[in-house]
Protein backbone atom coordinates (compact mmCIF):
# COMPACT_ATOMS: atom_id res chain seq x y z
CA UNK A 1 0.00 0.00 0.00
CA UNK A 2 2.84 2.31 0.33
CA UNK A 3 3.55 2.60 -3.10
CA UNK A 4 0.48 3.09 -4.63
CA UNK A 5 -1.22 4.70 -1.70
CA UNK A 6 1.04 7.97 -2.20
CA UNK A 7 -1.86 10.00 -2.03
CA UNK A 8 -1.56 12.50 0.93
CA UNK A 9 -5.39 13.49 0.83
CA UNK A 10 -6.30 9.67 0.34
CA UNK A 11 -4.58 9.19 3.85
CA UNK A 12 -6.73 11.60 5.94
CA UNK A 13 -9.89 9.84 4.58
CA UNK A 14 -11.28 6.67 6.91
CA UNK A 15 -10.95 3.40 6.24
CA UNK A 16 -14.45 3.13 5.34
CA UNK A 17 -14.16 6.18 2.60
CA UNK A 18 -10.87 4.46 1.36
CA UNK A 19 -12.42 0.94 0.86
CA UNK A 20 -15.53 2.92 -1.35
CA UNK A 21 -13.04 4.59 -3.31
CA UNK A 22 -10.61 1.29 -3.92
CA UNK A 23 -13.60 -0.60 -5.39
CA UNK A 24 -15.13 1.79 -7.76
CA UNK A 25 -11.40 1.69 -8.70
CA UNK A 26 -10.89 -1.43 -9.63
CA UNK A 27 -14.26 -2.03 -10.76
CA UNK A 28 -13.60 0.67 -13.20
CA UNK A 29 -10.20 0.52 -14.52
CA UNK A 30 -8.26 -2.67 -13.13
CA UNK A 31 -10.76 -5.86 -13.76
CA UNK A 32 -11.35 -3.91 -17.66
CA UNK A 33 -7.85 -3.62 -17.99
CA UNK A 34 -6.68 -6.91 -16.43
CA UNK A 35 -9.45 -8.51 -18.75
CA UNK A 36 -8.54 -7.13 -21.56
CA UNK A 37 -5.08 -8.50 -20.80
CA UNK A 38 -6.04 -11.51 -20.64
CA UNK A 39 -8.16 -11.65 -23.68
CA UNK A 40 -5.83 -10.25 -26.05
CA UNK A 41 -2.93 -12.36 -24.19
CA UNK A 42 -5.60 -15.63 -25.08
CA UNK A 43 -5.18 -14.44 -28.45
CA UNK A 44 -1.84 -13.74 -28.64
CA UNK A 45 -0.57 -17.29 -27.19
CA UNK A 46 -3.10 -19.17 -28.76
CA UNK A 47 -1.88 -17.86 -32.13
CA UNK A 48 1.94 -18.99 -31.15
CA UNK A 49 0.76 -22.32 -30.12
CA UNK A 50 -1.12 -22.89 -33.15
CA UNK A 51 2.03 -22.88 -35.48
CA UNK A 52 4.67 -23.74 -32.93
CA UNK A 53 6.44 -20.56 -32.89
CA UNK A 54 9.89 -20.58 -32.30
CA UNK A 55 12.80 -17.98 -31.41
CA UNK A 56 13.72 -16.15 -34.96
CA UNK A 57 16.51 -15.17 -32.36
CA UNK A 58 18.16 -18.65 -32.18
CA UNK A 59 19.60 -20.57 -35.08
CA UNK A 60 18.63 -24.02 -33.02
CA UNK A 61 15.01 -22.72 -33.28
CA UNK A 62 13.80 -22.75 -29.55
CA UNK A 63 10.17 -23.28 -29.40
CA UNK A 64 8.68 -20.03 -27.28
CA UNK A 65 5.09 -20.66 -27.73
CA UNK A 66 4.47 -21.99 -24.29
CA UNK A 67 6.17 -18.56 -23.04
CA UNK A 68 3.26 -16.54 -23.88
CA UNK A 69 0.80 -18.50 -22.80
CA UNK A 70 2.22 -16.83 -19.10
CA UNK A 71 0.66 -13.89 -20.46
CA UNK A 72 -2.62 -15.02 -19.44
CA UNK A 73 -1.62 -17.45 -16.84
CA UNK A 74 -0.34 -13.99 -15.44
CA UNK A 75 -3.52 -11.86 -16.38
CA UNK A 76 -5.44 -14.65 -14.64
CA UNK A 77 -3.08 -14.31 -11.08
CA UNK A 78 -3.97 -10.77 -11.46
CA UNK A 79 -7.96 -11.00 -11.20
CA UNK A 80 -7.62 -13.52 -8.61
CA UNK A 81 -5.71 -10.69 -6.30
CA UNK A 82 -8.04 -8.16 -7.64
CA UNK A 83 -11.10 -10.08 -6.52
CA UNK A 84 -8.85 -10.68 -2.90
CA UNK A 85 -8.58 -6.85 -2.70
CA UNK A 86 -12.27 -5.97 -3.55
CA UNK A 87 -12.77 -8.38 -0.54
CA UNK A 88 -10.53 -6.53 1.61
CA UNK A 89 -12.41 -3.39 0.29
CA UNK A 90 -15.81 -4.75 1.30
CA UNK A 91 -14.40 -5.83 5.14
CA UNK A 92 -13.00 -1.97 5.00
CA UNK A 93 -16.02 -0.71 4.34
CA UNK A 94 -18.21 -2.86 6.79
CA UNK A 95 -16.24 -2.39 9.84
CA UNK A 96 -14.12 0.82 8.72
CA UNK A 97 -10.50 -0.91 9.14
CA UNK A 98 -7.94 -3.09 7.01
CA UNK A 99 -6.95 -5.94 7.19
CA UNK A 100 -3.23 -6.16 8.38
CA UNK A 101 -1.07 -8.38 6.96
CA UNK A 102 -0.06 -11.78 8.66
CA UNK A 103 3.02 -11.43 10.91
CA UNK A 104 5.35 -13.47 8.53
CA UNK A 105 4.24 -10.75 5.30
CA UNK A 106 6.69 -7.69 5.24
CA UNK A 107 7.81 -4.77 2.71
CA UNK A 108 10.98 -5.17 1.60
CA UNK A 109 11.60 -1.70 3.09
CA UNK A 110 10.58 -2.72 6.31
CA UNK A 111 12.78 -5.84 6.00
CA UNK A 112 15.83 -3.35 5.00
CA UNK A 113 15.28 -0.87 7.97
CA UNK A 114 14.86 -3.38 10.35
CA UNK A 115 18.28 -5.42 9.08
CA UNK A 116 20.01 -1.82 9.01
CA UNK A 117 18.76 -0.92 12.81
CA UNK A 118 20.00 -4.05 13.70
CA UNK A 119 23.13 -3.64 11.91
CA UNK A 120 23.48 -0.21 13.59
CA UNK A 121 22.89 -1.63 17.19
CA UNK A 122 25.09 -4.11 16.57
CA UNK A 123 27.84 -1.61 15.14
CA UNK A 124 27.41 0.34 18.27
CA UNK A 125 27.76 -2.26 21.06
Amino acid sequence: GGHVRGDFIYRLLQPKTQGKIDIVLYLVFFFPGVTALIISGWKYAARSWQYGEVSVNSPAGVPIFQFKAIIVVAGILLFIQGIAQVCRCIIAIKHNYWIEADEDVFETEDLLMQEANKAEKDHIT
